[in-house]
């Protein structure tokens, strides 16, 4: 099976879900970095849709466990229609976040998709957190650090919601690679519904291969393969240019197995980039970094021998 090649970039520059200001500029540090024409150079027909808008972050406090949840909502129903648009027009979305709380509304999109077409769903999160938190365990109420647990059908309604059933996506479907950071009451809700997670410990003793060859068992030419990316997934001496940096994340070479691993898999249909915050970079390494990666993603090999 051979990749879509008909990308279009979704833009949207929110930090409603995050705890810090500034992943709101994410998506235009891409720009910057040429992520449109670098994906060109590889052959993709690249469309940039611009960027979608919604409510301002208010800066509030968090009410019931959720901070800001009304424009959470808001911006995860724009997200998902613009997504649903791109995959129904045969086009592969790649969504430039933002904070990580959007991948709701990607995801959920990505989910009815493949339910309306008979596709197989897996999703790849890449991220140094599990983003499995619950309102009634949350340390701080970002919803940035929640969105797994609602895609798995543990969240508001408006946000649960979003796909045509309950829970969007199973916890089956989900792999997790590069975890370091769980909260202890999170710990054992991701144990508890049995999320398969490739932590670091798992890829410090197994390596980033047998990481990924496990992460993407079974997957076929009937799969659609997601890929949420958090840019906090990388090492911060690599990419400081985030919210939510912890220390120990994969290195170069580690993050590029990794991507030129799911570009062999060759089921790449859609992608989240979030958690780029340049008020954190250094001279845009960090987005400049995620745009290499991306490149990977669809192809580009750092590798002499002769492509397939």
């Amino acid at each position: 099976m051979s990749m879509n090649r008909k990308l279009s970039l979704i833009g949207a520059p929110t930090d409603i879900g995050a705890g810090t200001r500034g992943a709101s500029m994410g998506p235009e540090a891409l720009r910057v970095a040429g992520i449109a024409d670098r994906l060109r150079e590889r052959g993709l027909d690249v469309v940039d849709r611009g960027n979608l808008s919604g409510p301002a972050n208010p800066w509030l406090p968090a009410v019931n466990g959720y901070r800001h949840l009304p424009e959470v909502e808001a911006w995860n129903r724009s997200i998902h229609d613009a997504v649903l648009a791109e995959l129904q027009g045969g086009r592969l979305p790649l969504l430039m976040g933002g904070d990580h709380s959007l991948a709701i509304g990607s995801i959920s999109a990505v989910a009815r998709h493949c339910r309306a077409v008979g596709r197989k769903l897996r999703v790849l999160w890449l991220d140094a957190h599990a983003d499995f938190n619950t309102c009634e365990i949350t340390p701080s109420g970002n919803l940035h650090g929640m969105p797994v647990a609602c895609l798995c059908g543990d969240g508001p309604m408006n946000l649960i919601g979003l796909s045509d059933q309950i829970p969007a996506v199973a916890a089956s479907q989900i792999r997790q690679i590069g975890i370091r950071s769980v909260d202890l009451f999170e710990k054992r809700r991701v144990h508890d519904a049995r999320l398969e997670v490739f932590d670091m410990r798992y890829v410090d003793e197994m390596g980033m291969r047998d990481a990924m060859e496990m992460a993407l068992a079974l997957v076929d030419s009937r799969t659609h393969l997601h890929v949420s990316f958090d840019v906090d997934f990388l090492d911060p001496s690599l990419a400081p240019g985030v919210g939510t940096p912890v220390q120990g994340g994969p290195t170069y070479r580690e993050a590029q197995l990794c991507m030129e691993m799911i570009a062999d898999a060759g089921c790449l249909a859609s992608l989240d980039v979030t958690e780029l915050n340049p008020a954190f970079d250094l001279r845009n390494q960090s987005a400049e970094l995620a745009v290499d990666l991306v490149e990977s993603l669809f192809g580009k090999s750092t590798l002499m021998r002769r492509q397939p």
